[in-house]
């Protein structure tokens, strides 16, 4: 009788198979009682543009339907990496946003514009550019689709890893509404509401709204306020026109608006570098009298001085027709969206006011087309689509030095007069213009009732202007130049120079991947592919790094496109009556001219600059398990095993403990890691390093248990359910140190609540429920002084969720 929700959040989370598309036609399944009490649904998704089960799709994706989303307190993206163990989200804040698949997307650490998302972020078949464009609440929802693996005879922009497809739910003709609260512990309120009906006989409209608020899990003894908190507004309002039949009409818009004072990292601990002991963070901070509040980071306190802000302003329209013509389906997907970030930022990480501003304000707006034609038949399915994309960000940005930056930045008797670096001032102004066009397709073919053979390409052509301007100013708003022979512009020169860059980029290229798959029995489909796919060049937008005389090095402008190499075989199979599912993958992923964000450690460059390392890869085995023993109990576990690595990278930016020093000279030996005052190397080989992010192994697992009581006069079930994830020890920094690796850690959530088929449902809920201590992120100080940053992961929290339909 209460069946729905078990049934979907066991499917959801566990078919390993799923959509990637706005369904283009409607289409409903059909189950009888007693099939769906004593197996698992065949969700319908149009994976490959037309509407099939999940099991029959030849791809690994996940699929998360929207009570799994919610019952688990997955409300951003960010969160999906708890239900998805091959998902990897890393974010300092926003702007600073990291979305990869199996190890591979975008760089790790902090966020440049000139380059594109490995892993793309569609909202009903809009392309988001940018991950931080993507750090919205998820609002009225329907499901979310994890697809692994280079993309692009299918869709719009190119993506090498693979995408995540959010499909919010559409207007409908027949009256309907919700309502949901939550309230928790760390102030944390959240309210939904989704309304929903016909405004004549051939036009539906839907509205919702969401707000979410959370006091601060970082206290700040110098300004009294609790910091890292959560203040989010989303709006968003959809129109359908359906004359006929034949032809649908949605219109879109939503509004997003996130206000909170965060984002602070906080002091971790401290390393040895090869600086001299007198340049290293213990001594530096000795010699101003300084010490952080605590040493103990999950004491959850710092003392940053510089103003928090993590404004961020995202939005957007859209218009999407969907036309039966012909034999097939005709879609256009024409959009616009606009991205305002507002940030404000303390870089030195600690009570000192060394670097007093570091904030890089940016607007983007960015348009999309996307025309494509779907046809369906006996023995042959195709798709044929063309995209164009354009993309502005303009960004005025400024760097500041604060009043204790001399005697941390320099050396010798400047380093005694505070003035020397008291307000420097670095004015940033830059701006990218990207232009992105692309044909593609994908011919799926039945050769017997068993074998069908997929082959797909795509032509894709971009190109970049990036603009990048620094003008330097003293304390007293006089002008920083080369040429000047004054010492303290010399030192000034040093810390923050003036900089001008105009990179450019423009590239074609052909992908084409090749899918074979077979049914081997009615329940067991096998399936093998390879692709040769590219991503495409970038622009270093943030400043260069400079040569011994302090010049841009001009040639770091740019950086290379990426050429992917993909190897993938699944097993999908159901089984016990289809009570039970489970899914298989295994996959090797090799890329020449990886695009990594690397950073030498100069003050002059807190952002890092991309660079080409010669060869990584990323290899591996997934699975994903679901079983429904009966009608009240379901289970699942998800794992993932991942071995990413540089294959070859022997130019690399040092890990901290082997910089900072003197540099080797000719016949002259590195002195050993975390030697004070040693030689270090000019570059570092790093080849077989793991990258970033990438855990060895992660895991995902869960159970729901129900059974039918009466609680307030009303029938219905009482329910307890738990999801789980595991990681393993990973790196966090582009360069393996051993500063900064993380290990591993677990997280629990536990649930226990009442719900009816009426849609009324109240649960509390705990999220970490065992109190983990562990960290999302660590970070490198600015100046390679051993100072080791980080952001603890939220400690345990607790609330109550009610939910209503009308």
């Amino acid at each position: 009788m209460y069946k729905v929700f078990h049934r979907g959040l066991l499917t959801a989370l566990l078919c390993g198979a799923a959509t990637v598309a706005y369904a283009e036609t409607e289409v409903a399944a059909t189950t009888t009682t007693a099939e769906a009490e004593s197996t698992v649904d065949a969700l319908i998704v149009t994976a490959r543009r037309r509407s099939e089960s999940v099991q029959e799709v030849p791809v690994a994706i996940s699929v998360l339907s929207a009570a799994a989303v919610e019952n688990a307190g997955v409300f951003t993206v960010g969160r999906l990496q708890q239900l998805t163990p091959t998902f990897q989200y890393y974010s300092s804040n926003p702007r600073n946003t990291t979305v990869n698949i199996r190890g591979l997307g975008v760089p790790f650490g902090l966020t440049s514009d000139g380059f594109e998302q490995g892993v793309g972020i569609y909202v009903d078949d809009v392309y988001y550019a940018r991950a931080a464009a993507a750090t919205f609440d998820f609002l009225d929802i329907s499901q979310v689709e994890v697809l692994r693996g280079p993309q692009g005879t299918l869709y719009g922009k190119n993506t090498t890893a693979g995408a995540v497809n959010i499909t919010s739910n559409a207007p409908t003709f027949d009256f309907e509404g919700r309502a949901e609260l939550t309230v928790g512990n760390l102030g944390f309120r959240q309210a939904k509401g989704v309304v929903s009906g016909p405004l004549t006989e051939t036009l539906a409209g839907r509205l919702a709204i969401s707000s979410t608020s959370r006091n601060g899990t970082i206290y700040n003894v110098t300004t009294g306020n609790r910091i890292n908190e959560q203040d989010n507004l989303g709006l968003r309002a959809q129109l359908l026109f359906r004359p006929n039949e034949d032809l649908r009409i949605t219109l879109s818009a939503d509004y997003s608006d996130q206000n909170p004072e965060c984002c602070a990292q906080i002091y971790v601990r401290t390393g040895a570098t090869q600086r001299p002991l007198a340049r290293q963070y213990a001594a530096l901070a000795a010699a101003q009298g300084y010490a952080v509040p605590s040493t103990n980071p999950f004491d959850r306190i710092t003392d940053v001085d510089a103003n928090l802000n993590a404004g961020n302003e995202i939005g957007g329209a859209s218009a999407r027709v969907v036309w039966n013509v012909g034999p097939g389906v005709l879609t256009a997907v024409t959009a616009w969206r606009f991205w305002d970030w507002k940030p404000e930022n303390d870089r030195d990480f600690i009570g000192l006011s060394i670097v007093s501003k570091s904030n890089n304000p940016s607007q983007q707006d960015q348009y999309s087309q996307e025309v494509r034609y779907a046809y369906s038949g006996d023995r042959l399915d195709f798709v044929l689509g063309a995209f164009g994309f354009y993309q502005r960000i303009d960004t005025q940005g400024i760097e500041q030095n604060g009043a204790n930056a001399s005697r941390w930045s320099l050396t010798g008797a400047l380093a005694n007069n505070p003035a020397v670096l008291d307000g420097l001032t670095a004015l940033n102004t830059q701006y990218l213009k990207n232009t992105s066009a692309a044909l593609y397709g994908q011919l799926s073919w039945k050769l017997t009732d068993a074998f069908t053979i997929q082959p797909g390409i795509r032509i894709n052509y971009d190109k970049k202007e990036g603009f990048y301007e620094r003008k330097v100013f003293d304390g007293q708003g006089n002008p920083v130049l080369f040429g000047q022979t004054d010492p303290i512009k010399v030192a000034q020169r040093g810390i923050l120079a003036p900089q001008l860059s105009a990179p450019k980029f423009s590239d074609t290229n052909f992908s084409y991947d090749l899918t074979g798959s077979y049914r081997f029995t009615p329940d067991v489909l096998g399936y093998a592919t390879v692709a040769k796919t590219f991503k495409t060049g970038g622009v270093n937008q943030n400043g260069l790094p400079t040569d011994a005389a302090g010049n841009p090095i001009l040639s770091a402008g740019t950086i290379k496109p990426e050429d992917v190499t993909h190897l993938e075989g699944g097993l999908k199979t159901e089984f016990w009556n289809g009570r039970a599912i489970l899914n298989l993958s295994i996959f090797r992923t090799d890329i020449e001219d990886f695009q990594a964000t690397v950073t030498n450690g100069q003050f002059g460059v807190l952002r890092g600059y991309l660079a080409n390392a010669e060869q990584v890869r990323s290899q591996g085995v997934e699975f994903d398990f679901s079983v429904r023993p009966s009608e009240w109990l379901s289970a699942y576990v998800n794992g993932a095993y991942t071995d990413a690595r540089y294959v070859k990278f022997v130019d690399a930016p040092c890990p901290p403990e082997l910089a900072g020093g003197t540099t080797v000279g000719a016949g002259q030996t590195p002195s050993a890691p975390g030697t004070p005052g040693g030689l270090s190397p000019a570059n570092c080989d790093i080849s077989g390093g793991r990258l970033p992010g990438v855990s060895k192994w992660a895991f995902s697992y869960g159970a729901e248990a129900s059974r039918p009581v009466t609680f307030l006069g009303r029938e219905g079930s009482g329910y307890i359910g738990f999801e789980a994830s595991y990681r393993s020890d990973f790196s966090s920094n582009a360069s393996p140190s051993i500063y900064t690796n993380i290990k591993g850690y677990s997280l629990a959530n536990f649930r226990a609540g009442f719900r009816t088929d009426e849609g009324f449902d109240i649960f509390g809920w705990v999220r970490n429920a065992f109190d983990e201590e562990y960290f999302e992120q660590l970070a490198l100080g600015p100046g390679n002084t051993g100072l080791i940053v980080g952001q603890p992961g939220d400690e345990r929290t607790w609330g109550v969720t009610l939910k209503g339909e009308f």
